[in-house]
């Protein structure tokens, strides 16, 4: 309990804990309306209410009344001062146990959690990557002293003392597809340690660098145990959308299908072209798979997903029992479903679809704008 006369930091780290072992939690977020409406905390537990700034600059009383005593307060902006500056004035006001989140919703943004999904063969095991702040997934398979990496967030150093922590050399990079949501991390990872950077050839078409065509029958081992990763043609989200079958146990299937919903095949603005391709990988060809497959996707929409110690995975035969995108019949109910009153799409998207193309490059900072807000990935919200 903070009981000095200043207020305490909390770092997205913690934060993370909290979310995850459902702790109780007040939020003040001090950012502006929109976007508070557009992207917030959650969990839960996490009670959250927003007063923007501008209206706290006068004195917090009126914010005191809606906060309850006792409890702990964190307060949330964008970028930390405004945050820090309003819970030093709440705890002047003479409540306790404030503090402030370091780093903003930058911060929350940009953590990375990772969660030990199974041992696999060997002495091998995988690894999920939670972006809990903006709902992203990536995986990182070990064996032997071999690493591979699925779907890299731009955060390159995570994956880097992660698996020097773990003994392991990054051989391979991988991504699932042209991503949309997010700057790919992948070729940056493969650059910085050497390793194989592997991507869709039919998501490749206007990339301005050199790739490993990633296509079926191209399997990829790590270690010389060989945990064999098996690329399995998926397209709908993208053209070249693509999964993986890892250790004959996971499915890792990108943007195609969640826990909760399936992928969105508009966002480079060919939605009519491929909803053929979408219903036909989730009702046939995800169907001839071995049902007792665990999915494991590279987004979650909304924290009911994450499971025990922030898993999000399933089995694919629970998937296609009650996810509601598996369970439309009339082929023109799908089409209409995933192509008409579709969520938001992702922020920047257009401009994050260039970068990872090769064709922009922005800086950190830049970066960092243009991936703000949630991923928007999935049909359902």
């Amino acid at each position: 309990m903070n009981t000095a006369k200043s207020a305490g930091i909390t770092t997205a780290k913690e934060l993370t804990q909290i979310v995850l072992a459902k702790e109780e939690l007040f939020i003040l977020d001090v950012r502006n309306e929109n976007d508070f409406n557009d992207w917030k905390i959650e969990g839960d537990r996490i009670n959250i209410i927003n007063i923007p700034y501008f209206d706290l600059l006068d004195g917090v009383d009126e914010a005191l009344k809606q906060i309850p005593e006792g409890e702990k307060l964190l307060v949330v902006c964008a970028k930390e001062g405004s945050s820090k500056f309003v819970a030093e004035q709440i705890v002047e006001a003479g409540r306790n146990n404030v503090f402030y989140l370091e780093g903003g919703m930058k911060f929350w943004s940009e953590y990375l959690e990772p969660v030990k999904i199974s041992d696999l063969k060997d002495g091998g095991a995988l690894y999920q990557f939670v972006r809990i702040g903006k709902g992203c997934l990536s995986y990182m398979v070990i064996s032997d002293g071999e690493a591979a990496v699925v779907d890299t967030l731009r955060m390159t150093d995570v994956f880097e003392s992660f698996a020097r922590e773990k003994g392991a050399i990054i051989k391979h990079t991988l991504d699932t597809h042209l991503h949309a949501d997010h700057i790919s991390g992948g070729r940056k990872l493969a650059e910085q340690t050497g390793a194989t950077y592997w991507l869709p050839p039919k998501d490749a078409g206007e990339v301005t660098f050199k790739y490993e065509e990633l296509v079926e029958g191209c399997d990829i081992t790590v270690g010389r145990t060989t945990i064999k990763i098996e690329p399995i043609y998926s397209p709908g989200h993208t053209i070249g959308s693509t999964s993986f079958i890892v250790d004959d146990k996971y499915l890792l299937t990108g943007d195609i299908l969640f826990i909760e919903s399936i992928g969105r095949p508009d966002l480079a603005g060919l939605a009519q072209d491929w909803v053929g391709d979408l219903r036909e990988t989730l009702y046939q060809r995800y169907r001839s798979l071995s049902q007792d497959l665990i999915v494991l996707p590279a987004h979650f929409g909304k924290v009911s997903e994450l499971g025990e110690s922030g898993k999000v995975m399933a089995q694919l035969s629970e998937l296609f029992q009650n996810n509601p995108g598996l369970n439309i019949q009339e082929e023109e109910t799908f089409r209409r479903t995933v192509t008409e009153n579709l969520p938001p799409q992702p922020n920047a998207y257009q401009e994050i679809r260039q970068t990872n193309m090769g064709k922009l490059t922005p800086n950190e900072e830049e970066q960092r704008e243009m991936e703000i807000g949630p991923n928007r990935c999935a049909v359902h919200n």
